[in-house]
């Protein structure tokens, strides 16, 4: 390869709100600067495109190193902004560099390349050019993924690019139930790992089955009901085993992919019945108050609190209501269906997902929420707090919070001798 060249990373000051691409109306509150410098919008705009241009021409640098630089900048451009008239005019010379890297790269340009190929695709929407995308890209994918020679974290990848890119463009039914075909074929696997002597499940290929079973698990959403039927007939009674996973990750997947399952099944027949749901909730409640001592804390209070929820899915129905707030707007996940698209989309968009939400029209639809919402800069301005409200608000809840954690220790300091 060539010399790797000095790529300037995709910065947060490329990312401000000023200079979105279509959608400059939209800000938010946070990002507001009183008594600002006015800013020549276009001009900024011509210089974040410039510099995009030459992020897109160092996908095709000898360097391999450059390359995944470029693909790094590229993604983070993605997630943070809106880009649709940029990269509408420029997807097919994307998807050819995306492409490339997929087939030439190694295993952390791979990953890099799938992760940009889902952002290509939520910035698309689900309109005919995605559909473009998927058919050039999804075949290539599906061929890693099913490579057992291919690096574990470039099958995981192109395993959860391949979910979310089928999630997004499918009107197909029959391309649809062949990707989740290809992803079974993957997880499957993990009910019938061997084990060792100690009983032990083995863990090689573990984050490539719970990449491929949430993959699967989001498409099965989109499914019609009849072959939803069909799915859980064939998995229900076999996902528990993998409550049982040395691995936290995979009984975390599990256990929510069982509370979907179960979610689904009873909107599909009110009267369902689960065989085996003594024995069930009875690994689930285990699990929801697991003590054992050579698990690290995090991970046990992780484990209890996902569980919790998991066994009130199971035995109750219910499901514990979260509200996630972006802009000036709420959105409430009521449902396991809906928590489980907001988790897949929230991990490739990371702190882009809010921004997204407010503006990007095809998340919008996922999730029901209307036409994005235009706010000019002067209601901005009024919904804005003031820089000395906000000190005063900041210095009272840190007083507050001092005050609680020295009753804390003072209880913690009060402690007998023991004999």
């Amino acid at each position: 390869g060539g010399q790797p060249r000095n790529v300037q990373p995709f910065s947060d000051e490329d990312a401000s709100i000023e200079t979105m691409s279509h959608c400059s109306g939209f800000s938010d509150p946070a990002s507001f600067t009183e008594d600002g410098p006015e800013v020549d919008e276009e001009a900024t705009q011509e210089d974040l495109e410039y510099k995009l241009k030459g992020f897109i021409d160092l996908t095709l640098d000898k360097s391999a190193k450059t390359r995944q630089a470029a693909l790094e900048s590229l993604k983070s451009a993605f997630s943070s902004k809106i880009l649709y008239e940029f990269i509408m005019e420029r997807r097919m010379t994307l998807t050819d560099s995306i492409e490339r890297c997929i087939k030439k790269g190694k295993s952390d340009e791979q990953c890099a390349a799938a992760g940009l190929a889902c952002l290509l695709c939520v910035q698309m929407g689900s309109g005919i050019e995605s559909e473009e995308i998927f058919k050039t890209l999804g075949p290539l994918l599906k061929k890693i993924v099913c490579d057992g020679t291919a690096s574990i974290q470039a099958r995981q990848a192109c395993a959860t690019c391949l979910g979310i890119c089928c999630f997004i463009v499918t009107d197909d039914i029959t391309e649809l139930y062949s990707t989740m075909e290809c992803l079974e074929n993957i997880f499957t696997k993990a009910y019938q790992r061997d084990r060792d002597t100690n009983g032990v499940s083995s863990t090689h290929n573990t984050v490539l089955h719970i990449s491929a079973l949430l993959a699967w698990t989001l498409l099965l959403t989109i499914c019609p009901m009849n072959e939803v039927k069909k799915k859980i007939e064939m998995h229900l009674h076999k996902l528990p085993s993998l409550l049982s996973c040395d691995d936290l990750n995979m009984r975390i997947a599990a256990g929510e992919t069982l509370a979907l399952l179960f979610e689904l099944a009873r909107e599909t027949d009110a009267d369902f019945c689960y065989e085996d749901m003594e024995l069930l909730t009875e690994k689930l409640r285990a699990l929801a108050t697991d003590g054992n001592k050579h698990r690290a804390k995090v991970d046990k209070r992780k484990q209890r609190s996902v569980f919790r929820d998991v066994l009130r899915a199971v035995e109750e129905r219910d499901f514990p209501t979260e509200m996630v707030k972006f802009g000036p707007e709420r959105m409430y996940i009521d449902c396991w269906v809906k928590k489980q698209t907001y988790d897949t989309f929230k991990e490739i968009l990371g702190s882009g997902m809010q921004y997204h939400l407010q503006s990007n029209d095809f998340l919008r639809n996922v999730f029901e929420l209307g036409p994005p919402v235009m706010l000019d800069a002067a209601t901005l301005k009024t919904m804005k707090i003031s820089r000395f409200e906000r000190h005063l608000y900041n210095s009272a809840a840190f007083k507050a919070r001092t005050k609680a954690r020295s009753k804390c220790r003072d209880k913690r300091a009060d402690v007998g001798e023991f004999f």
